[in-house]
């Protein structure tokens, strides 16, 4: 009889609803088990510094950090875990930067238990897997010569809110009040908001915004 290797995985999402999820299809295969589940950036690295799961399922955005640049991280001081997008988004700009990062697998949550189980057994062989979904995205765009439609830029959820609400014209200091942080974070986040989207003001920041339909 032949023993299937154990496989150690970590969860990276900051909804609880995906995290029981992904616990209630991966219970099904008794050679993987859970080793942790964080909702932060922060706290993925964290938990990566006190256990070593041999594959990480990484949503790409989470509330503090992209999953882009924490797979970047991963692959840099942590380069045995086996990172798999597991994410919403479909474009081919987002699988492109992530597996440049090191990511070995990109997965849309729709995934059904079988295929997340299959995903989960090639990367520890070392063995890529898209979702069949997103290669076929990726091969018409291939064949037809042109970009699918993509907004370019990944922001935080909490970027997403700020440039909301200055899309509204709202003062820094009234989306401070609003989201219960300090204005210093507000013009932090503004700042790294500008830089992204290659703006210089804020005329600059919401006509982009607009046009890459961010808002």
């Amino acid at each position: 009889m032949i023993t299937m290797r154990q496989v150690n995985i970590g969860i990276a999402d900051d909804h609880l609803l995906v995290i029981n999820g992904l616990r209630a299809m991966l219970e099904k295969a008794e050679d993987i088990s859970i080793l942790f589940a964080a909702t932060t950036g922060a706290e993925v690295l964290e938990q990566l510094a006190l256990h070593a799961p041999d594959v990480l399922l990484l949503d790409i955005q989470m509330p503090d950090m992209n999953g882009i640049d924490i797979c970047k991280i991963i692959h840099k001081n942590y380069p045995q875990v086996k990172v798999i997008a597991l994410t919403n988004f479909e474009q081919s700009s987002y699988v492109k930067q992530i597996m440049r990062n090191g990511a070995l697998g990109y997965l849309l949550k729709n995934i059904d238990g079988k295929t997340l189980i299959q995903a989960i057994r090639s990367v520890v062989e070392n063995k890529p897997f898209i979702q069949d979904q997103i290669q076929n995205n990726m091969m018409n765009e291939l064949l037809s010569g042109r970009k699918i439609t993509s907004a370019g830029v990944l922001l935080t959820k909490r970027e997403m809110e700020i440039l909301s609400l200055v899309a509204k014209e709202l003062t820094n200091q009234e989306i401070a009040d609003k989201l219960f942080i300090s204005v210093r974070t507000v013009e932090t986040h503004r700042i790294n908001l500008s830089q992204k989207l290659g703006v210089h003001n804020t005329a600059g920041l919401v006509k982009e915004a607009y046009k890459r339909g961010l808002v």
